[in-house]
């Protein structure tokens, strides 16, 4: 007996399509009349010889095509008569969809949409754009709702930093039943085969170019001032502890801290700790916790970047404030447009499509706060 796998491998194509093909022509001969339920995933995969997934994303198919109807708790449907001739939901003129689902659109992500809706728009492909708002319950029913809406794939930024078992998060997405692609995230403890695909950001490495920076500059004693909990939080601390160590520098406690929020006077104590070390520079997680620092700095008697070089990460809001930051700017817009371009080859691609994990190294863009504004623009 041929495994899953094996079975119908002579066929051309992806699988997945051939199958969208059998109910189609068993729809159209009459075997599910208009209105009619169809039978349950595991029962046509046993009957047609292929995997649940594959009946997923044919199925998924014909919901585009308008065919048949996912109702959500109740089954998928053969669409009435009365409504074949009218188009798929949310697809004008049968024009493709891919579903996008970030946490924020207010911070970091509007970029990174920016750079998947060019692509997509290039290619024709509509966005169905949802935020999660950091909650796990919204991004369940968001997920749901984008599925339900038939797009043909699917680019996710999920909360992985909030869930109990991420990695078994990641795992569960293998069942989704049509492609997709991760941003800004990636397995977190994956098998050697891990088959996820994704695009983001190598923050250790930014985090390692600031801090190589400031080594270049003769910063020997410095600090971080942190966050934790957040979707990149974990990646950045690795990145400051490894480049630290890369590089030698002189860390003292307390000058390393991580909060999940910075209140006014925690930076106040912080700033503190620093000078009575004789820290030089600082490395903040955030623009607002770095330009919060440098008024601190300055309230106790502190000139940046005289007594104090500052760098931040993320480069939002960076150079608005009366010290320009210089910041580790991720590519934000370059990350969202490599993933769009990824989703729509495996698009295209079916099964058969290969696996990409892709990181894209930040610049570091160098203003007035580390005291080098003049000797370089970026690095």
């Amino acid at each position: 007996m041929k495994s899953t796998g094996e079975r119908d491998s002579f066929l051309r194509g992806p699988k997945y399509l051939h199958v969208a093909k059998r109910l189609r022509v068993n729809i159209e001969n009459g075997l599910w009349a208009p209105g009619t339920q169809l039978p349950v995933e595991r029962e046509l995969a046993d009957t047609l010889a292929v995997s649940v997934n594959t009946v997923r994303r044919a199925v998924g198919e014909l919901v585009t095509e308008g065919i048949v109807q996912r109702r959500q708790g109740a089954g998928t449907f053969v669409t009435p008569l009365a409504e074949l001739t009218a188009e798929p939901a949310g697809a004008p003129g049968g024009r493709r969809l891919v579903g996008v689902l970030v946490p924020s659109t207010t911070y970091y992500y509007p970029r990174v949409v920016d750079g998947i809706q060019r692509v997509l728009r290039e290619a024709g492909v509509g966005v169905v754009l949802a935020s999660s708002k950091y909650d796990l319950d919204v991004e369940r029913d968001e997920l749901q709702a984008m599925r339900d809406s038939g797009v043909q794939g699917l680019l996710l930024v999920p909360n992985l930093h909030i869930v109990g078992d991420p990695q078994a998060y990641v795992d569960g997405l293998r069942e989704l039943p049509l492609p997709y692609v991760l941003v800004e995230r990636r397995p977190p403890a994956p098998a050697p085969d891990d088959p996820t695909p994704y695009v983001g950001t190598d923050h250790s490495g930014g985090v390692c170019l600031a801090l190589r920076h400031l080594h270049g500059l003769g910063h020997r004693r410095v600090g971080h001032l942190g966050r934790s909990r957040t979707g990149t939080s974990a990646l950045v601390a690795r990145g400051f502890d490894d480049a630290a160590t890369l590089l030698g520098l002189d860390i003292v406690d307390g000058a390393v801290s991580r909060r999940g929020v910075w209140a006014a006077a925690d930076i106040a104590a912080y700033m503190r700790t620093c000078a009575a070390a004789g820290v030089t520079a600082v490395f903040c997680h955030g623009d607002r916790d770095a330009a919060a620092l440098v008024v601190e700095a300055r309230r106790q008697g502190l000139t940046v970047p005289d007594d104090l070089a500052v760098v931040a990460y993320d480069d939002e809001v960076a150079e608005v404030g009366d010290v320009p930051l210089t910041a580790v700017s991720p590519p934000k817009s370059e990350v969202g447009a490599l993933a769009a371009q990824l989703l729509l080859s495996r698009m295209e691609s079916g099964e058969g499509a290969l696996c990409h994990r892709v990181e894209i190294q930040p610049r570091l863009v160098v203003r007035a706060s580390c005291g080098a504004a003049r000797a370089a623009t970026q690095v």
